[in-house]
């Protein structure tokens, strides 16, 4: 098999004659190398990312690469399967169409094939600006940098603005936000470091892409979750995760486990804002759109995700299918801490349900009231 590198003379890893092209070489041809070589021959440029690349891939391979002046449309001409592991050494920063990018590797790559990336996070970003200007100066170009790398490219009405000003290069990216358009392509991360204050990620075809043509990055969200007859239901929300969080959901549950109340345990997907809106539970107030809909009532267990749905017991979803979810679950009344009380409070409240509706649903909104207001219960 053979290793595909697409090179990027602006971060060159090593600073070799191999790599400079011709400009007739630059548009058309690929060009062979063994990759390995350079290793030997470059080592101690920077010893940690050749480490971090030689966990992974293997460099004895023949080895092509491509020029910085990529796109999709070359990428598409390549041969399915030719390529066993493919190495790009330009940042996803500048890429104008990410998720079109990784679906042109999936479809290039065969199972399992491997891909190599970077990508500036926040808080690198916000590391490489600090140190390189002085104290207030920094925190004044920090922000201007924010609003304009950050928040632009994910406002409907200056996205177009930005997009035409920078070509899509240089925006900057949550490491949620990366790893969960990844997963929508098809792939699994492997491994994960920083260097030079870059996040480098190791990640793994392991199917088909999900093509996500509507991708959502405003404030209000809707979200796929479990309803009656489990019937998929789309619940309103205020944002409080970074986008394109949904596809790592099972990948953060099996690497973090869950905390007490149920959440995942240090989820880096929650931004400092949207743990101020859970907080408070300002991100549930447009799921009362739900409730007037139909698709939930006011009180009742909560509405699942797919995943989550499949952690419960068999006989518990079996029990909570017959029901509508609901904007107040039981939750607030009980208080429980483990994922097992969590399942033995729905099925208590369940079970008085189907005994008398009203009254039930009557007294559970009232312990849930006092609970929010005198304890302080809130969601994580």
């Amino acid at each position: 098999m053979v290793m595909l590198v697409i090179k990027n003379k602006d971060n060159l890893i090593f600073g070799s004659d191999n790599f400079n092209d011709s400009k007739k070489q630059k548009k058309r041809r690929l060009n062979s190398i063994i990759f390995s070589d350079l290793f030997e021959r470059h080592f101690n440029n920077n010893i940690k990312l050749s480490n971090f690349i030689k966990k992974s891939f293997n460099l004895s391979l023949e080895t092509k690469y491509l020029t910085s002046n990529y796109n999709e449309c070359e990428l598409s001409k390549l041969k399915v399967g030719k390529y066993s592991s493919i190495i790009n050494l330009k940042k996803i920063n500048d890429i104008r169409y990410i998720n079109k990018f990784f679906e042109t590797i999936n479809e290039a790559l065969p199972h399992s094939g491997l891909l190599l990336g970077s990508v500036i996070t926040y808080p690198t970003r916000r590391v490489t600006i600090f140190k390189k200007y002085p104290p207030i100066l920094n925190k004044i170009i920090y922000f201007i940098d924010f609003i304009f790398s950050r928040v632009s490219p994910k406002l409907p009405f200056v996205k177009r603005l930005y997009f035409f000003l920078t070509k899509g290069k240089g925006r900057v990216m949550s490491r949620a936000e990366t790893f969960g358009r990844l997963y929508s392509c098809g792939f699994e991360i492997v491994d994960e470091k920083i260097i030079n204050n870059l996040l480098y990620f190791v990640a793994r075809k392991i199917k088909k892409p999900h093509y996500d043509n509507n991708p959502t990055y405003g404030p209000l969200i809707r979200l796929d979750r479990v309803g009656k007859n489990q019937k998929k239901i789309k619940v309103y929300k205020l944002r409080t995760m970074h986008p394109f969080s949904e596809y790592l959901q099972e990948y953060i549950y099996n690497k973090n486990k869950l905390q007490e109340g149920g959440k995942i345990k240090n989820d880096f997907r929650v931004s400092p804002l949207g743990r101020i809106f859970r907080k408070f539970w300002i991100d549930e107030i447009p799921m009362l759109f739900n409730v007037l809909k139909g698709d939930i009532k006011l009180v009742g267990v909560r509405p699942l995700s797919e995943h989550f749905f499949s952690l419960y017991d068999e006989d518990l979803q079996k029990e909570r299918i017959k029901h509508k979810p609901g904007f107040i679950p039981p939750y607030y009344v009980d208080l429980p801490t483990t994922m097992d009380e969590i399942m033995e409070s729905e099925r208590r409240y369940l079970d008085l349900y189907n005994k008398s509706p009203f009254l039930t649903d009557l007294k559970y909104f009232f312990i849930a009231f006092k609970n929010v207001l005198l304890k302080g219960a809130r969601s994580k």
